[in-house]
């Protein structure tokens, strides 16, 4: 997997590339990363990526022309999707991840500033807006950590077992049970006594009984999917 960054800030990526399971993955080369200053491609002395908005308005927009070049700049390696950063995008979530992991070669992530960049960009360059949720960031390079995270952990070979995978929070639509170790007891709170039974099918039926239980209770919107899922 392919992964381009085009960013304001290259350095925002280098302790996070360098540390556990990814690091990992770029040196076993199941991912790649290539940081894309956006400056490079910028068009006077002063190295200025952004302008005022036509119409007025707080803050300053992305301009269009080094965005378009920057990308223009890489090699294409299909399929691939070109990725915004924003809060107006769609939530990012398990599928979307999991479809990037096994479907695509190559993800480039523009990472937005300041109030956004050129609806042009928008309209004309990128295949996919994605958001981290209903909430503000000071920048887009913290939504595309986490899916340079997010997908990588899905490819072939960077988790150790892949059974692990399978059983997290979301892969079967619910969240993950509660779990639990040494010691069985602390302060008084002890570990379900079925967890210590031994009994396999005992511990499968409570863990299932428990993400029904923790998925509608803590998040009715996956729960309502689950249930019509079933159907």
């Amino acid at each position: 997997m392919q992964f381009d960054i085009i960013t304001l800030f290259p350095d925002f990526f280098t302790s996070p590339l360098q540390s556990g399971l990814l690091a990992k993955a770029l040196e076993r080369d199941i991912a790649r990363v290539n940081l894309v200053n956006l400056r490079d491609f910028a068009h006077d002395k002063h190295r200025r990526v952004d302008d005022e908005p036509y119409g007025g308005g707080v803050g300053m927009l992305l301009k269009p022309e080094p965005i378009f070049e920057a990308i223009e700049s890489l090699a294409t390696l299909p399929p691939r999707e070109i990725l915004l950063m924003t809060p107006q995008g769609e939530p990012l979530n398990q599928a979307l991840l999991k479809t990037w992991a096994s479907s695509y070669q190559q993800l480039i992530l523009i990472c937005g500033h300041y109030e956004g960049v050129d609806e042009r960009v928008c309209q004309h360059l990128v295949t996919r807006e994605v958001s981290l949720g209903d909430f503000v960031l000071t920048c887009g390079e913290i939504p595309a950590l986490a899916i340079i995270n997010g997908v990588t952990r899905l490819l072939p070979g960077t988790v150790g077992k892949a059974e692990s995978l399978k059983l997290e929070s979301f892969e079967a639509g619910l969240l993950d049970y509660p779990q639990y170790t040494r010691p069985p007891v602390f302060r008084g709170w002890q570990v379900p006594p079925v967890l210590r039974s031994g009994n396999h099918q005992d511990i499968a039926d409570w863990r299932y009984q428990q993400q029904l239980h923790r998925t509608k209770e803590r998040r009715p919107d996956l729960w309502q999917k689950w249930l019509e899922e079933q159907d």
